[in-house]
């Protein structure tokens, strides 16, 4: 291991630097489009094109680099993650991968190394859904899926993801050419934070991913009647606050009574004209519903509707249910993995599988190519927190797994 760790302390200093670019200065917020964003990714571009790539910038804002095969009829292995936050995070979720990948591509430079299939590196633009509240954006794109309808969409400040691009001049005119199609797909392989406390409680650097839970997101409203604290009596109020304290108790008593996997929460809660002599009359919040089983969380989320219609109707309120997003379980891939569980045990490691909880742009470019995913261990399992860290032990060991996976994968292709 003690080999990795000069490559490790440069992939830990380039998180640092890239950490320093932030909309504000109390965590890392690098939301999708901003000049926070477009800084950024500018100093990640500066760091392939050091290393020898050239480079572009796709429709939705990706920024995408390819180390090339001398087989032109070769297929396209791409690494990947995301370079976007959430409001007040850490600094490794997302640019960790793009940061790897970029020191596996310089390895292979350095190398010299004569590949039997292209590689595509990819700092996705959005994979957090924080702005326009709806996630994979970048990843939709390269995996063919993106829905144009979702131009309209405004942001909280009314401006649409269209105009967005427009902003950041990128050209939403590309967005189907940007994909890879889907058979020029070899595979893909992301490296992220565990974002959960598994490697940290067992003290094991690296685990092998054999699935990603699904998720529903929904937008819902109650509206009631706002009126004067003082003179409303109690029974005869349309209070839409108390409604939506019921439905958050419920969401959460619900996944804990339905456990093995399940998980709900809101995120978001919004008031209109709050004062605090006057009744709530509109509240706006936000669920988010996770579990690995289909059949669950389909169970899970009509359950959750049916309660919430009730809750409306009993306390006199209208109900605005909007799904926003919906996402299937998906899978990683079974060669690919057996190829990952290989390089894990060769270097050392003891093979533990896990089940991501959290969603990954993995997700959506599982419809069109093999995917696998290794997660590294991250402190106390802390994640879309400033606390967010990493050992550089734990990165070096990740980096020579990652290393050792990329060789298999090369055997097992021809170079001709």
């Amino acid at each position: 291991m003690q080999q990795y760790l000069p490559r490790a302390e440069r992939i830990m200093q380039r998180i640092q630097q890239l950490a320093a670019i932030s909309e504000d200065t109390d965590g890392v917020t690098r939301t999708f489009g901003t000049p926070a964003f477009l800084q950024g990714r500018a100093l990640v571009q500066g760091w392939l094109e050091a290393a020898g790539l050239v480079t572009r910038v796709d429709g939705i804002g990706n920024l995408r680099a390819r180390l090339l095969s001398p087989n032109p009829e070769a297929k396209t292995f791409v690494l990947a993650s995301h370079i976007d936050t959430v409001v007040n995070a850490g600094k490794f979720d997302g640019p960790l991968g793009v940061l790897m990948g970029l020191d596996l591509v310089e390895q292979l430079i350095e190398q010299k190394a004569e590949l039997p299939f292209h590689i595509e590196l990819i700092a996705f633009s959005d994979e957090e859904g924080v702005r326009f509240h709806t996630t994979y954006l970048g990843s939709k794109v390269v995996a063919g899926a993106f829905d144009h309808a979702l131009l309209m969409r405004p942001d909280a400040g009314g401006i649409t993801l269209a105009r967005a691009l427009e902003i950041m001049k990128a050209d939403a005119t590309q967005l189907a050419a940007d994909a890879i199609p889907a058979a020029d797909w070899l595979g893909y392989f992301e490296m992220h934070i565990e974002q959960g406390p598994v490697l940290w409680e067992r003290d094991i650097p690296v685990a092998l991913v054999t699935a990603i839970a699904g998720q529903q997101r929904v937008e819902l409203t109650f509206t009631g009647m706002a009126g004067h604290a003082g003179t409303v009596p109690m029974a005869m109020r349309q209070d839409a606050l108390c409604a939506a304290a019921e439905f958050i108790l419920i969401a959460e008593q619900f996944a804990l009574t339905h456990g093995q996997g399940l998980v709900a929460t809101v995120g978001k809660l919004a008031l209109s004209h709050a004062a605090s002599n006057v009744i709530p009359g509109e509240a706006t919040l936000t669920l988010d519903l996770r579990s690995p089983d289909e059949a669950q969380l389909a169970a899970a989320y009509q359950a959750l509707k049916t309660y919430t219609e009730a809750i409306a109707s009993q306390r006199n309120v209208e109900l605005t249910w909007t799904l926003i997003q919906q996402t299937a379980p998906v899978n990683c891939n079974t060669e690919l993995n057996e190829l990952l569980t290989q390089a894990i045990e060769e270097t050392g490691h003891e093979v533990l599988a896990l089940v991501s909880g959290a969603g990954h742009d993995a997700v959506p470019v599982s419809a069109v190519a093999p995917i696998a995913m290794m997660f590294v261990r991250c402190y106390k399992g802390i994640s879309h927190n400033p606390l967010e860290d990493v050992e550089l032990a734990d990165l070096a060991s990740a980096i020579e797994v990652a290393d050792r996976f990329l060789h298999l994968l090369r055997l097992q292709i021809p170079t001709r």
